[in-house]
């Protein structure tokens, strides 16, 4: 009897996930419905929704259209990041979409010539160009992370913790290095 209502828990339960699964979820940017879907944890946003909100074109589906033939025949690989995933269309029914994920959107904006488009891309360059300084000196990227919790509202004490939880990990993991590198001789053998 028991492992009869286990399973009637845990097929409720697989129903509900494959609710949830098949659900389209909208975003508002610019006052504008982005729909987006959650696929094994990551989200998917419609490409045409994009599209239509970055180029205010009356026909967002024409211009992916023509923007995705132009990326393919340019030998871009962007396509290649898109999924065709069902999203609730304007009519209720489920249609399948171009979907990209947000590295894939990142790209795709990048390739639209808008006005609109500009500061996104901005912003890229920018977080680019942060990442490979905290690259070229890490100190940077341990302040950065500093000031997203002061910006969260998290206190001092609790930044401070995290921080030196963070450094010993680091110092932990170099030492763990160090030991191995010193167990290999020049040959490639280890000693």
């Amino acid at each position: 009897m028991r492992v009869e209502k286990w399973r009637v828990k845990t097929k409720r339960g697989e129903e509900k996930m494959n609710e949830e699964k098949n659900k389209t979820h909208i975003a508002i940017f610019s006052g504008k419905k982005i729909r987006r879907k959650l696929v094994n944890g990551k989200w998917f946003f419609s490409i045409i929704d994009i599209v239509g909100v970055l180029t205010d074109s009356e026909g967002p589906r024409n211009y992916w259209k023509v923007l995705k033939n132009r990326l393919i025949n340019e030998g871009s690989e962007v396509v290649t990041f898109c999924n065709q995933l069902k999203l609730i269309a304007e009519d209720g029914k489920l249609r399948e979409t171009d979907c990209a994920d947000t590295e894939g959107i990142f790209r795709i904006i990048q390739s639209i010539p808008s006005k609109k488009a500009e500061p996104f891309k901005r912003w890229l360059a920018k977080v680019g160009y942060e990442r490979i300084q905290e690259i070229e000196n890490p100190e940077l990227a341990q302040e950065r992370m500093k000031n997203l919790y002061e910006l969260k509202g998290y206190s001092k004490d609790w930044i401070d913790k995290r921080l030196i939880d963070f450094d010993n990990t680091i110092n932990l993991n170099m030492g763990l290095s160090n030991k191995f590198i010193g167990l290999i001789n020049k040959d490639g053998k280890k000693t």
